[in-house]
């Protein structure tokens, strides 16, 4: 039996990854709330992000609405935008 395709993560340079994690950083420190696009998940996640844990490489980020916890993979955030009310 075959495997079924999955559509590979698409590949980013250096400088790209290097100006998101400059965002995660800046909205962390910020504490301001933020709008993630995640690959492979077609809801984004919204709200403040808690903790960047370099061992892990998760971005945990705390729902606005639900107060739960989201924990997302540095890799698999495709961008990071601000909210718009």
């Amino acid at each position: 039996m075959a495997k079924a395709k999955v559509a590979k993560r698409p590949t980013r340079d250096e400088f790209e990854l290097e100006e998101l994690g400059n965002q995660l950083v800046e909205a962390y420190h910020e504490r301001s709330e933020v709008l993630l696009t995640v690959w492979g998940k077609e809801e984004q996640v919204q709200g403040v992000i808690v903790k960047l844990d370099s061992r892990t490489r998760l971005v945990h980020v705390e729902l606005t609405e639900e107060e739960l916890m989201a924990k997302v993979p540095f890799l698999d955030i495709m961008r990071v935008e601000s909210p718009r009310y």
